[in-house]
């Protein structure tokens, strides 16, 4: 069996831990999460790592560097998804940083730097809507209001985290030591086409695009459908159509900028009435904070137009905001070159979607590497991804460690003389 082969057996295996039978789902501190943790950490402990859950549920797994004192580099993903997920997203990227560090732990060899490998507890934000809980905590960027947050059955974050003996003086010790890392450096599938369009199994990332999250709440009046003239009416749906519409002209002529309503909940009781509140969620996205800044104040201008126009009161409030981030042009290169080596063109491209890199890019430089997926399909049961593009991928992973290796010093030219050939177990 190759290492790929290996990779994709876990992958299945880790796919039966869910909290809903019949798909995958495992949220925030759920017992399907606790149970992942167990799992994957079984796998790190068998390549030599010692494992370790921090107080946001977090699975770390430390490989010792040569000298006590290295410097850490830190791999991963997450392994949190959304409701009826698909496989890869998150867990590919943790299980290929695990068979990496299994390579260098099955020739009895250790770099100049120490690995971690993180299984983050939370990047989709599904239970609490709170994105990036796992890595803004080790990131030093939680926000102690947040564990007031409730999911839908009432229950407080702060009572999610007590299994992991969770409170705000733990959590502020999971904060890593900038000084200490390397950098960050996360395998993910694309999530998008671009990458089988050109025919290529894996690509460097040059930025994450910033993201602007909000809920939307337009309020008017119920009334019978039968018997409100049309002119009378406040009718709430009905101005959250011509939102939705606003956000997409103003995405389809913004350059670059992704613009999306994926919720809308009328509070209508029958068939027979006027819709009278409705919330929806907005999400907007550009590689350049500036554009995606302007994008926003255009849509909230829009929706109380439409507000004042239609006479209904308006709601309107941002639930999460993160910066566009720049990956490293070092960490980059290095990988870009990793990738020249395993394939016959090195293509470079930006990432829609969030990831846990852009939060740990507040403490140490990050760098990422995409992986082909088939239709660029992601949160959904038909994700896929080739066995033989996990297998470059992991090539490109474990060339890319030996040339930072390689950077850090005489020490890594033991591990130079291993060669380049295919990763198999």
């Amino acid at each position: 069996m190759t290492s790929a082969q290996h990779i994709i057996q876990r992958i299945e295996t880790l796919a039966k831990v869910t909290d809903v039978p019949g798909n995958v789902t495992r949220t925030f501190a759920s017992p399907a999460m606790r149970r992942a943790n167990e799992l994957v950490g079984s796998w790190m402990q068998a390549a030599g790592m010692q494992t370790r859950v921090d107080a946001m549920g977090n699975l770390i797994g430390h490989y010792a560097g040569v000298a006590p004192d290295a410097k850490t580099l830190l791999l991963g993903s997450h392994l949190d998804t959304v409701r009826n997920a698909g496989k890869y997203d998150g867990p590919l990227g943790v299980i290929l940083a695990i068979a990496c560090v299994d390579y260098f732990y099955q020739r009895k060899l250790r770099l100049p730097f120490a690995i971690e490998v993180i299984g983050f507890s939370d990047e989709e934000g599904v239970r609490f809507q709170t994105a990036y809980l796992g890595s803004k905590a080790l990131a030093g960027g939680f926000n102690p209001k947040e564990l007031q947050c409730k999911d839908a059955d009432g229950i407080t974050l702060a009572e999610a985290i007590q299994p992991y003996g969770g409170n705000l003086a733990a959590i502020k010790s999971a904060k890593l030591n900038p000084r200490t890392l390397l950098g960050y450096v996360e395998a993910h599938i694309e999530q998008g086409p671009v990458l089988e369009q050109q025919k290529l199994a894996v690509g460097t990332v040059s930025a994450i695009a910033g993201q602007t999250r909000a809920r939307i709440r337009f309020i008017g009046r119920a009334g019978h459908a039968g018997t409100t003239p049309m002119d009378l009416r406040r009718d709430a749906l009905c101005a959250a159509a011509e939102f939705i519409l606003a956000v997409e002209s103003l995405a389809q002529k913004t350059s670059g900028a992704v613009a999306t309503v994926g919720e809308i909940s009328p509070r209508s009781p029958a068939s027979n009435v006027i819709p009278g509140e409705v919330d929806l969620t907005l999400d907007v996205r550009h590689e350049k904070d500036a554009v995606r800044q302007s994008m926003h104040t255009g849509i909230t201008r829009f929706a109380r137009e439409i507000a004042r126009r239609r006479r209904l009161k308006f709601d309107y409030r941002v639930v999460h905001e993160t910066a566009a981030v720049k990956c490293s042009p070092e960490l980059s290169e290095l990988l870009g070159k990793s990738v020249q080596r395993r394939q016959k063109m090195r293509l470079t491209l930006p990432s829609g979607a969030g990831h846990d890199a852009a939060m740990m890019a507040r403490i140490c430089p990050v760098a990422m590497l995409f992986i082909r997926c088939k239709g660029g399909v992601s949160h959904h049961p038909d994700e896929s991804v080739k066995t033989g593009d996990v297998q470059i991928a992991l090539d490109v992973m474990v060339d890319f460690l030996q040339a930072l290796a390689e950077k850090a010093g005489a020490a890594g030219q033991s591990i130079r003389q291993t060669g380049r050939q295919s990763v198999k177990t």
